[in-house]
């Protein structure tokens, strides 16, 4: 498998290399795992594999998926406290996706295999198992690439600027606003209205789902799912 790389925040141990090139540009072209200098993140892959995946499903850019945000943010608040184990793995999120057909389409696109999904830093894993489990996949994507994800809601026109609840949000450490600069991503719940946002994210803290509160100059954007009114 392509080397990628995974930086892991306040974990104390601000970087942690792991293998994972299946994480990278693909299919529902927009999900991943990055999370550098705070949280869990896949790094840019050595080789972007097949864009044809990655441009997955354009054409549901109309659909609307029978699920609310509110369901949606229910699900992830209700795996709170959910911890992977000391090798940084041992998650449902991690295990579901190394048996996803999505993982069979990232090795096919990066190389490796699927186990290597199964110690890899998970905060776009949870994204897409909140999805996949809520029923709402199809307008919150799945990969463990969160700049691939990120992409993804770009290439459909659901890329804004706007904290909405339900919506999913990619943060870069360093301020950034390139989506090739995305480091980490999850949930928003609601936007304070004085600079933060709450969220509810996986692979945060110490390898983590916690609910957190972050500034919005971490904020690069926000992808949103069609959910039902």
């Amino acid at each position: 498998m392509a080397i990628s790389r995974f930086i892991r925040a306040p974990k104390l141990n601000a970087a942690k290399l792991a293998l994972s090139g299946a994480l990278a540009v693909s299919a529902l072209g927009a999900t991943a795992a990055v999370t550098a200098a705070a949280d869990s993140a896949p790094a840019r892959p050595a080789a972007a594999g097949a864009a044809t995946t990655a441009q997955q499903d354009v054409s549901n850019r109309d659909a609307r998926v029978n699920v609310s945000a509110g369901q949606v943010l229910d699900l992830a608040r209700a795996q709170v406290g959910t911890t992977e184990n000391a090798a940084g793995g041992g998650t449902k999120f991690q295990q579901w996706y190394a048996d996803s057909a999505r993982a069979g389409e990232t090795v096919l696109r990066d190389g490796g295999n699927r186990n290597a999904y199964l110690n890899a830093p998970w905060c776009s894993m949870f994204v897409s198992w909140v999805g996949e489990q809520s029923g709402a996949r199809s307008q919150i994507g799945w990969d463990a690439y969160t700049v691939t994800h990120a992409k993804w809601f770009a290439a459909n026109d659901r890329w804004g600027t706007e904290a909405k609840p339900g919506a999913v949000v990619f943060f870069s450490w360093s301020g950034s606003k390139s989506l090739s600069a995305i480091d980490h991503v999850g949930f928003v719940v609601k936007d304070n209205g004085d600079g933060t946002i709450s969220t509810i994210e996986g692979n945060t803290g110490n390898g983590k789902v916690e609910e957190r509160v972050r500034p919005t100059s971490q904020v690069v954007g926000y992808g949103y799912p069609n959910y039902a009114a």
